[in-house]
């Protein structure tokens, strides 16, 4: 076997022309005679695992016509460099063609690989936004600034792991990652790749509201943000309102949470009417938007409260889901509810044991005022039923037992209906970012309705057992629909490596698989007619 230092001069002795180099991750940075940021282009190409550990590397149509063109050096400097690249590993070529510096091969996996059983995901899909995010990646630490990207089979997969991959909060840094452009390599896939990019910059949108500080993204400065992202759409009205809107509308168990802090609340209102008939029943989302959570009079540890920024990551997902329905132009009605404030300590804040009243009569113990979002979700959910609802969904980085349970892998869904069910669970195979059912039994509902001083406790009377499902249980106390579904999304609020082409940092899931369901409704209501 070659030694690496070996490999790179045999393979620079396979052009007469131009200067090659090959080079690994491992092997330390570009070769001399390379100069960072040089003009031109970074190319992104994919490989398929060979069925035998010696096999031929097999390469996508992109790969083979990049290949020919540089008459088949790149297939020999694959040979010379090693072991058939496995998936997710990559190998960086330099000087083979003028338009394109660099060039990263990557590792695609298996070239069939389809919906797994077992991960319930479609692993092709997978593979392709894991293995084009860290080709890009590589194109930007060489201070490249644009990246063509081959499609590998499914572009939308591919501009999908390109622009997620590329997404790093850095805007109050004063050094910055360069800014690196990535396009879709070929013409063939033009309009999936596009869709692919109009999907991740929603989970970026997502990901941005969530990681920016609690002093920049205060209840007014989330909701003016979102509107300024929906202005330039006509069939979009974003009604911002305030505190005395809410206390008109009698939502005492949102104010209740809202008044220990200094920042006002606000209730912000999205309607995107994309339907034919406009008249059309929508589909509600309703998102938890505490912009910080401390936890109030039940003060949570300090160790870790800063990621309490992102408290509001169900406001933030699914208002992005509707800016990039907006985008998309999805053909149905869209009604986006959040309800936004911070939960504060102060003279003025919710103390345990007291007693609130929410929208629709029922009164509510506060047993413990850092189980605060499903006070807020309760009013909207309320307020949601105004709107002959196709079906209503919510998202809330709403418990801690819900990490416990399922860690980063999924995102909880409890709901009453298995047709809304079905249709979420499709869409999460398609997307990669997973949902898992979980039990809305009678047995949790008992838990929080045998309450000493309310209608309904926050939290159930056995304290931490089944924690993600008493509060779905108090959750269901406040719906009447016949297709309601919780989303708890707080095992999937934050990124450490769990997913490869997401930076660590907060995730903006589950954005995508939220407009993915969005989509499917609107077909089925298209078959339908």
């Amino acid at each position: 076997m070659l030694l690496p230092c070996v490999r790179r001069v045999a393979a620079r002795r396979l052009s007469r022309d131009l200067p090659l180099a090959c080079s690994c991750p491992a092997q330390g940075p570009a070769p001399r005679g390379y100069s960072r940021g040089a003009g031109g282009k970074g190319l992104v190409l994919g490989v398929y695992s060979s069925e035998k550990d010696d096999g031929a590397a097999q390469f996508t149509s992109a790969g083979d016509a990049f290949d020919r063109l540089v008459s088949g050096k790149l297939r020999e400097l694959l040979s010379l460099c090693g072991p058939p690249l496995k998936k997710g590993k990559t190998r960086i070529f330099h000087g083979l063609h003028q338009d394109f510096p660099s060039v990263v091969v990557v590792g695609l996996g298996k070239k069939n690989a389809g919906v797994n059983d077992q991960e319930n995901w479609n692993e092709g899909k997978e593979n392709i936004r894991a293995a084009v995010a860290v080709g890009c990646r590589q194109i930007q630490d060489l201070e490249i600034p644009c990246v063509e990207v081959d499609p590998c089979g499914d572009a939308q997969s591919a501009a999908e792991g390109a622009v997620l991959g590329l997404h790093e909060y850095n805007e109050l840094k004063q050094k910055k990652k360069p800014i690196v452009t990535p396009q879709l390599h070929g013409s063939a896939e033009s309009e999936a790749w596009q869709k692919g990019v109009i999907y991740a910059e929603g989970q970026n949108l997502a990901r941005y509201l969530m990681e920016a500080p609690a002093n920049y993204i205060t209840p007014i400065k989330f909701a003016e943000h979102i509107e300024q992202k929906l202005r330039s759409f006509s069939n979009v009205k974003v009604h911002i309102r305030p505190e005395s809107w809410i206390t008109t509308e009698q939502m005492g168990a949102f104010l209740s949470v809202a008044k220990g802090s200094s920042e006002p609340p606000i209730f912000l209102e999205i309607h995107y009417l994309g339907a034919a008939n406009t008249d059309d029943s929508p589909l509600v989302f309703v998102g938890k938007g505490v912009t910080f959570d401390s936890g109030g009079i039940s003060l949570k540890p300090s160790s870790g409260m800063d990621a309490m920024r992102a408290d509001m990551g169900g406001a933030a997902t699914i208002c992005s889901a509707i800016v990039t329905a907006a985008t998309l132009n999805l053909p149905l009605n869209i009604i986006g509810l959040a309800p936004l404030c911070e939960n504060m300590p102060s003279g003025k804040a919710n103390k345990p044991g007291d007693v609130v009243r929410a929208k629709n009569g029922k009164t509510i113990q506060v047993d413990n005022t850092d189980a605060e979002g499903r006070l807020l979700l309760a009013d909207a959910l309320c307020y949601a039923h105004n709107f002959n609802a196709r079906a209503i969904v919510n998202a809330a980085t709403l418990t801690g037992a819900m990490d416990v349970a399922l860690g980063s892998a999924a995102t909880g869904v409890f709901t009453n209906s298995s047709w809304l069910w079905t249709h979420l669970y499709e869409a999460s195979i398609l997307t990669g970012d997973r949902v898992w059912r979980m039990p809305l039994f009678e047995h949790y509902t008992k838990q929080v309705t045998d309450c000493p001083l309310a209608d309904v406790s926050n939290i159930g009377k056995y304290s931490r057992a089944g924690g993600a499902c008493t509060a779905a249980a108090f959750l269901k106390e406040f719906v009447t629909a016949s297709h309601w579904a919780h989303l708890d999304i707080a095992g999937v609020m934050s990124n450490k490596d769990e997913v490869p082409y997401l930076r660590k940092g907060m995730a903006g899931r589950p954005t995508r698989t939220l407009v993915e369901f969005a989509a499917r409704l609107s077909q089925d209501s298209h078959n339908a007619k």
